[in-house]
């Protein structure tokens, strides 16, 4: 009898005992497709476009894009469901009760399913079973009521992202009677992300309990209250703090000088009151402050000594009460990349410092700054280095005068641009060309600064172990309204506006080149000729202002003959026609026949003219000569 070959043999432990474990548990293979199912029920009677293609019974679902799967044998680590319905508009209302099969992979880790329109209230028995969750995000939702304590009691849930719902109420208790939480100080979760709920004052003070928080947002709710006194006690291991856009009442409290580990702290717009802190420049690790848009207020004594931090890269000291000039002490901060000064009572010219430090964002509207903008400030760096500006300059509503320099206009990587409301004169700057921020649009990832006239809210998520900012939604200020422009899907916004200057001449061809505009304004100033027809590649542009003295058709290419525009855009341009105002140009006329010079033909003509009366005269007096002569003689009268 032949003994099997070790090959054959092999091969077939291969097949029939390894192979197998190289493929998803077939349980929850069915978990998935019976929650792609859900979803084709959901979307059967809509245009919907299947996001989930590769899911099918013949496959394995370890292969899947969206699911993560380690260990032999293969088990379903990680799900990525994020924004199922993408392209549906309105997009469908997803019951909570779809998340059903999930619970049955109790392997989940890591769990993304965000942006998927769910309502109702968090299943917190489902999620109970899955007991090895160390990341949940469930941002962009909508839903409801409380969160369910079986989230918090989670041995090893790390990061939990809930923003952008709906949620009220505060950590339930266990016991209402004696006021126990749910949440105790043996807790593992570091970042809890509630941005843009409904939590009020009660929230607050339950997750003081959570002593191993690193990241704590609960920026845009509805918080009421006074920072706890002894917030900095209980909360020893926070490095990000955002409590921004509530209405949180009172001082900054002197306990939070013992979060010695603080990086990043967001209070802008709020109620606070009371002197800023000159010790919250003293954190070595800080990187970001935002106490702005407050009723706070900055002692503007000379003797106030803040010491250099090289870390701090972020100040935003919005309508604090700074007066005078730009204070000394900011010019320490060389590792600043973004200041927000705006509403402020600063006054004088901008400090020759600032041609020193490397601006990704600089705001400072709504002050008393004058003078002219020297080109050295806007200059940038030699050759093959970074602009002095990345993102957004913005120095509206002061009375800087004198010209816009072109170095403003060299900016590489501008896309913010707002000098309206001064005294600028002069010609817009003809070449534009190097604006390839206004220019290009790419597809990046949300980023966000506090940008002046631009209400910010502040999201957070977590990437590759890094804690990043980014945008939610821009809400301009336009003609004297708030307009909401939607950034879910964002291909860089970019804006130029020159508005309310004294600029003059005629609109440079160039600015055509800009094709990631979404919004220009060139009103209220001196302008005359002509729209150059290169705004017809404007294929981008959603709000245009050209209220000034122009004249001739508006540019019918591209995105300029799709929007129709507010005629309040085009006022006092008298002569300005075309589809998007709904006032017809008139018809070209026939071109006229060419006229032959007068100085070219005039002594022909003089000549046969001399000719004519000359031989008329002439025959008139040779025959009176002749009646006269007797050369024509009458015969006599006939008699009968």
């Amino acid at each position: 009898m032949e003994r099997p070959r070790p090959l054959l043999t092999f091969i077939i432990f291969f097949l029939f005992f390894f192979l197998p474990c190289l493929s998803c548990p077939e349980y929850q293979k069915q978990a998935l497709l019976q929650f792609k199912s859900s979803i084709l029920a959901i979307t059967s009677s809509l245009n919907y476009s299947d996001q989930l293609p590769a899911w099918n019974s013949s496959s394995n679902c370890c292969r899947w894009i969206e699911v993560g799967c380690r260990g032999i044998p293969r088990v379903v680590i990680a799900l990525h469901l994020t924004n199922l319905f993408s392209g549906l508009s309105p997009q469908p209302q997803v019951e909570s009760t779809i998340l059903a099969p999930l619970f049955h992979i109790r392997s989940l880790e890591t769990l993304y399913i965000s942006r998927t329109n769910i309502q109702g209230e968090i299943p917190g028995v489902g999620f109970a079973n899955l007991s090895n969750l160390v990341l949940l995000d469930m941002s962009g939702n909508n839903f409801k009521g409380s969160i369910p304590p079986q989230l918090f009691r989670l041995p090893y849930l790390r990061e939990l992202y809930l923003d952008g719902s709906s949620l009220t109420g505060k950590l339930l208790l266990d016991d209402e009677e004696n006021e126990k939480y749910v949440l105790s100080s043996t807790s593992k979760l570091q970042v809890l992300s509630l941005f843009g709920n409904k939590f009020s004052d009660g929230m607050l003070l339950s997750i003081l309990c959570l002593k191993g928080l690193e990241f704590l947002d609960l920026s845009q709710n509805d918080l009421s209250m006074e920072i706890p006194t002894e917030i900095g006690n209980y909360l020893p291991n926070i490095s990000t703090l955002a409590l921004s856009n509530n209405r949180l009442t009172g001082g900054i409290p002197s306990s939070m000088r013992r979060l010695s580990k603080l990086e990043l702290l967001f209070l802008h717009n709020n109620l606070l009151t009371g002197e800023i802190p000159s010790w919250l420049f003293d954190f070595r690790g800080l990187k970001g402050l935002y106490v702005g848009g407050n009723r706070l207020i900055w002692n503007n004594s000379v003797t106030v000594e803040i010491p250099q931090n090289p870390s701090l890269c972020r100040l935003c000291l919005k309508s604090c009460g700074l007066v005078g000039e730009i204070p000394k002490w900011i010019s320490n901060q060389t590792g600043l990349s973004f200041l927000d000064l705006s509403k402020n009572n600063l006054r004088g010219e901008l400090p020759k410092w600032f041609a020193e430090i490397r601006f990704e964002g600089l705001i400072l509207s709504d002050n008393e700054f004058t003078g002219s903008l020297s080109p050295r400030l806007f200059s940038g760096l030699g050759p093959g280095e970074q602009d002095f500006l990345h993102w957004v300059l913005n120095l509206r509503n002061n009375s800087f005068h004198d010209s816009i320099p072109q170095s403003i206009f060299n900016l590489h990587s501008l896309r913010i641009l707002d000098v309206s409301n001064n005294n600028l004169t002069g010609e817009i700057p003809q070449e534009s060309h190097s604006l390839v921020g206004m220019i290009e649009t790419p597809n990046l990832p949300s980023s966000t600064i506090e940008i002046g006239y631009f209400a910010t809210l502040i999201e957070w998520f977590k990437y590759e172990g890094q804690v990043h900012p980014k945008f939610r939604d821009l809400v301009v200020n336009w003609k004297k309204s708030k307009q909401g422009i939607s950034t879910d899907k964002l291909k860089i916004y970019t804006f130029l506006d020159l508005s309310n200057n004294q600029l003059s001449g005629q609109i440079p061809t160039s600015l055509g080149a800009l094709k990631a505009l979404k919004l220009l304004n060139i009103s209220g100033n001196k302008l005359s000729g002509k729209i150059p027809t290169s705004f017809g590649d404007l294929e981008n542009i959603e709000t245009l202002d050209f209220n000034n003295e122009l004249m001739g058709p508006i540019p019918n290419g591209g995105q300029m003959g799709t929007i129709v525009l507010d005629s309040n855009y085009f006022a006092n341009n008298s002569g300005l026609c075309g589809i998007q105002i709904h006032v017809p140009c008139p018809r070209e006329q026939p071109t006229p026949p060419i006229k032959i010079e007068e100085d070219d033909h005039k002594e022909p003509w003089l000549l046969w003219e001399g000719v004519w009366i000359g031989y008329s005269i002439g025959l008139l007096l040779a025959i009176r000569i002749m009646f006269g002569t007797g050369y024509f003689t009458l015969p006599p009268p006939y008699n009968h």
